[in-house]
């Protein structure tokens, strides 16, 4: 039996953060798994980057260096930036991520808490516009070693034709562009599995586990990553059922590209994001539709990133219309 007091302790930022991090471990997991022990190696450059990134910013700025060191939001950063790029770019690509996320997605609006915008979504924006052809360089599920993934992200020859080519999104918006192409002729290419991406599908279902611990630690509400699941499988539903032959389904659009990432540890961010009830479901819905349009008729494969920092701009009107009313007080003009 539980008894009084009822009110709980606050939890600090770097417990939820840590959190966060448990949370992404099915992800990484189930990355490795399918895509190769790479992405490690980037994570480790991202973590070490993103310290320095916030130890250098925070040496500048004459503000104490160790308790947001300590916090675990930089690594958190970190992560989410690597699992958003391919996992052989090399290591100064990464490392660049995550000074941009660190030091202009973060800290050029005061530090933590105060940017207006989700720094690793920044930092993928501007590295997909400024190095599009290493930000299209995803290989194919288990066809590169360990030896060969280390060798490109220390700088090694990058002829990869035959093992890396475009994602299951892309390769599905190219060949329909083509114009004599269908869904199910563009399926049926070695890139796609049951539901999406050959290997991806198993990722995506490994960030749904994760974020349902999230939920189940209390981190995040079911708002964001409900609307966002439930606005992108009806968004896409529709134009399936309109036009099956030139539309693929709700179950592709869920489990290809960053669609699960983005629904539990994306939108979910509580400073860039939407933060009264309503306006959370507004938020990620927004996102939904916003990242199925670009991705069926925009110039980019997936259009998560720029969906959402879109949409981080809308936040303060979606919060200022969606207050909810304060109890004791009657609708309306007073009198």
């Amino acid at each position: 039996m539980i008894h009084s007091p009822y009110v709980r302790k606050p939890a600090s930022v770097q417990t939820v953060m840590l959190t966060v991090l448990l949370g992404l471990v099915p992800g990484v997991a189930a990355y490795v798994w399918q895509i190769g022990a790479g992405i490690l190696v980037n994570l480790a450059i991202a973590g070490i980057s993103a310290l320095a990134a916030e130890g250098l910013i925070l040496r500048l700025r004459n503000r104490p260096i160790r308790p947001a060191v300590t916090d675990l939001s930089a690594l958190v950063t970190a992560a989410l930036v690597v699992l958003c790029i391919p996992p052989i770019v090399p290591w100064w690509l990464t490392t660049l991520a995550v000074f941009i996320a660190i030091v202009a997605g973060k800290h050029l609006y005061g530090g933590l808490g105060q940017n207006p915008f989700n720094p690793a979504m920044v930092a993928y924006c501007t590295m997909i516009i400024a190095y599009p052809s290493l930000m299209s360089q995803w290989p194919a599920a288990g066809m590169l070693d360990f030896d060969t993934q280390l060798k490109l992200i220390l700088g090694g020859a990058r002829e990869l034709d035959a093992i890396t080519g475009a994602t299951a999104l892309d390769t599905l918006r190219t060949g329909l562009r083509a114009g004599t192409a269908t869904v199910e002729s563009v399926l049926q290419h070695d890139n796609f599995g049951f539901f999406g991406g050959r290997g991806w599908e198993w990722i995506a279902g490994a960030y749904l586990l994760g974020g349902l611990f999230l939920l189940m630690r209390g981190v995040i509400t079911w708002h964001m990553p409900t609307a966002f699941i439930v606005a992108l499988a009806v968004v896409s539903g529709i134009f399936w059922l309109s036009h099956p032959a030139q539309f693929a389904s709700p179950a592709f659009h869920l489990a290809s590209g960053g669609a699960m990432l983005a629904a539990f540890f994306i939108v979910t961010d509580p400073v860039s994001g939407a933060t009264t009830p309503l306006g959370k479901l507004i938020f990620a819905a927004g996102v939904a539709l916003i990242a199925y349009l670009i991705r069926v008729f925009g110039a980019f494969p997936d259009g998560i990133a720029f969906a959402v920092l879109l949409m981080n701009m809308c936040v303060p009107l979606i919060d200022m219309k969606t207050q909810p009313r304060v109890f004791g007080h009657r609708e309306g003009p007073s009198r």
